[in-house]
């Protein structure tokens, strides 16, 4: 089987990247709210209330970091994309694979590689 062209990759492979871009900021506006600032007001919440309101708010924006963690990644996929780089390990520079591609399009390395 012949490798694909960068038009062949760009056609498969830009449309889930966007996609996923499109989750990603969906998900972020639907959780804004619960990253933002926990009010410390004592007469409509109590100590541990406040403390559980506190966790929420760190596992949230932890969460959202790792959003942003993706959305670089996706970003330089396409990136690489428009360079003619995209599928191609960033290693020894032979093609990835569309297996591996299709599990996770931000992976730069092809499987020998990667172990």
């Amino acid at each position: 089987m012949s490798e694909p062209t960068d038009a062949d990759l760009a056609t498969r492979y830009r449309p889930m990247i966007k996609a996923e871009l499109a989750q990603l900021d969906t998900a972020t506006d639907a959780t804004s709210d619960d990253r933002r600032p926990v009010e410390l007001d004592q007469q409509s919440v109590g100590r541990l209330s406040r403390m559980d309101a506190m966790q929420g708010q760190a596992m949230a924006a932890a969460i959202e970091a790792r959003r942003g963690q993706r959305r670089v990644a996706l970003n330089a996929a396409l990136r690489r994309m428009e360079d003619g780089e995209f599928g191609w390990c960033a290693n020894c520079g032979s093609f990835i694979g569309t297996g591996r591609l299709d599990v996770d399009p931000v992976v730069m390395t092809c499987i020998g590689c990667a172990q």
